[in-house]
């Protein structure tokens, strides 16, 4: 009957496992899995660290969760709570109330390799790994934490989870930065990253050109033979793209090139 009615209910669960939390209602046991949980108490870990996810549902254990009844068969004797639907209803209106570019406040509830989980008032929000700072984030984890609050603004909504970055809430200090550098000037630069088709070079803490294959001296050149990681070297800027944000650079006769 409550199944049909989609009536709420409220569980309370006395054990969990990785797959999710051991709930009873009215004397009949059911389960609640991980994957029916609210952004609030969905386990954001790395995939690979199960210990960890169980640790975040033995937390839930012996707290009230309003659910809805997803599934009830007598016959295999199995009950399957869901608290995502139970809070569906509710979402819908959150979402209405928010609009790409409104700046939101929220809970950080998973870092992993590719960005930020964060609950909004029980809406999920991710901020990718690309969002998170203007400069290059290689680990999430050192900008923000589990449970801290963060600022963030939303970029784009879709049915079950708001788009939302960081760094669009500060001026873009690339656009500042930029502006020291001229075309045909020889600059100083840090390599940064070795790739088959060029290295890119830190010229200031904002500001990373590209040295493309063909300006050491045609496709045939190796630019790990003609770079090493971390090395300063003087290079002339060839072209300056403020649109994409690019800047073009050669490697300085000067400096020496394997490939000149």
């Amino acid at each position: 009957a409550k199944l049909e009615s989609g009536e709420i209910v409220t569980v309370t669960p006395y054990d969990a496992n990785r797959g999710g939390l051991l709930a009873e209602y009215e004397g009949v046991r059911g389960f609640l899995p991980v994957s029916q949980l609210s952004a609030e108490h969905y386990p954001r870990v790395g995939s690979s660290d199960k210990d960890e996810i169980l640790q975040r549902l033995n937390v839930l254990v012996n707290k009230e969760i309003r659910v809805r009844i997803l599934d009830a068969d007598r016959k295999a004797n199995k009950l399957i709570f869901s608290e995502k639907e139970a809070i569906k209803e509710g979402l819908a209106e959150r979402f209405e109330k928010l609009s790409v570019g409104d700046t939101i406040k929220g809970i950080v509830t998973g870092v992993v390799d590719f960005g930020v989980f964060v609950n909004v008032e029980g809406i999920e929000g991710l901020i990718h790994i690309s969002e998170i700072s203007w400069e290059r984030v290689n680990n999430p984890s050192d900008y923000v934490k589990v449970g801290q609050t963060v600022e963030a603004k939303i970029i784009a909504i879709d049915k079950e989870r708001l788009s939302l970055s960081m760094k669009q809430l500060t001026k873009d200090p690339w656009l500042d930065e930029v502006e020291q550098f001229k075309s045909g000037e020889d600059v100083e630069g840090t390599v940064t990253r070795i790739t088959p088709f060029g290295a890119f070079v830190q010229l200031s803490p904002a500001v990373e050109a590209l040295v493309h294959v063909l300006e050491l001296g045609g496709d045939g050149t190796d630019p790990e033979k003609v770079f090493t990681l971390n090395e300063r070297k003087t290079f002339t800027v060839l072209e300056i793209d403020k649109d994409n944000r690019k800047i073009s650079l050669s490697l300085d006769r000067k400096s020496g090139s394997a490939g000149m």
